[in-house]
């Protein structure tokens, strides 16, 4: 999987890939989504997730074999400052979740504030992909999929590589199970 920058913005390789049908769906359609979702989204949290950072220690330690891993990974769905969501594929990118009360708060945007900026500048982000059998990106949009929105805290498991040479850090996991969080009461 190839990463790649331009000036505007990051293009997470491996993410991108043909474009999805007709714009509507058929009832088969919605019928295969309700039986991906099912299969996919867990009702209860993994146990003991990784933070980004932590997984890419995992994902690098001298004892890690060489290749995927089995990871789980917690994390705020964002991609630090751009669209973090493909339209039309079961994939999107997670950030750090900032470990502070401040970040918590309502209204705080974490893609605007200096101090989770900094924070967040050397953590890796992870970008998640669902694919299907046929090893492509499933092409269903992961907002409707999953019902996630961006800032939504998540936990996936799946299979994970960490590429140190990339320009930029960021953890590829092709996801097999996702958790959404319920937002904490304020």
């Amino acid at each position: 999987m190839r990463f790649s920058l331009n000036r505007r913005k990051i293009v997470i390789g491996g993410l991108v890939a043909a474009a999805a049908g007709a714009a509507g769906q058929t009832a088969s359609a919605q019928t295969d989504a309700a039986a991906i979702r099912a299969k996919l989204l867990l009702p209860q949290e993994p146990v003991d997730p990784l933070t980004p950072t932590a997984a890419k220690e995992t994902l690098l330690s001298k004892d890690a074999p060489k290749g995927p891993q089995a990871i789980v990974i917690a994390g705020r769905i964002g991609a630090k400052g751009m669209e973090p969501f493909l339209e039309n594929k079961a994939s999107f990118v997670l950030q750090e979740i900032p470990a502070d009360d401040h970040a918590g708060k309502a209204g705080h945007d974490a893609d605007n504030c200096p101090f989770c900026k900094k924070r967040s500048a050397n953590a890796p982000m992870v970008a998640v992909q669902f694919v299907g059998e046929d090893g492509k990106v499933l092409p269903l949009d992961a907002r409707k999929l999953f019902g996630i929105q961006k800032g939504q805290e998540v936990v996936v498991s799946g299979q994970g590589v960490f590429d140190p040479k990339l320009a930029i850090p960021v953890i590829q996991l092709t996801a097999d199970a996702i958790h959404v969080r319920k937002p904490a009461k304020k």
